[in-house]
């Protein structure tokens, strides 16, 4: 299993690249099937580094988010994408509308924006039928 962090913009994948890589961090770089680029790392490495490498991209979707409220016109991206593992492993990417990502990222952090699209693609993949009191409801 791997995790992916996607980029839309080159300058800032070119920055967690170059972040991992002085670290010593080996990942792979392959260009997005609609947009943007996927940079696939190793869900094996230490706790520490994980930890790094998650605020380093917590700060580069920030940066990603000023990046696409500063443009305008057609330079506007119109979408965002949350990296996710399926409930059956496999990693995917949600894209989410530009407009709702930045309300998303104003009000979330990255971890609890990842957590919502997650629960929401659990939920898709695994529809529970019935009231939503059911007590038999799996835990996400």
């Amino acid at each position: 299993m791997t995790n992916e962090y996607i980029f839309f913009d080159a300058a800032l994948r070119d920055r967690f690249v170059g972040f991992l890589a002085a670290r010593g961090i080996p990942g792979e770089l392959r260009a997005d099937a609609m947009e943007g680029f996927v940079v696939a790392l190793a869900d094996d490495l230490d706790d520490d580094l994980e930890e790094a490498i998650e605020d380093e991209y917590t700060t580069l979707m920030e940066a990603q988010r000023d990046l696409v409220e500063a443009a305008d016109g057609d330079n506007t991206l119109a979408l965002m994408a949350v990296a996710i593992t399926l409930p059956d492993g496999q990693p995917g990417v949600v894209r989410i509308p530009a407009r709702h990502a930045r309300r998303l990222f104003a009000h979330f952090s990255v971890e609890e924006v990842h957590e919502l699209v997650a629960a929401i693609a659990q939920s898709v993949a695994n529809p529970v039928a019935g009231p939503l009191c059911q007590r038999d409801y799996p835990a996400p």
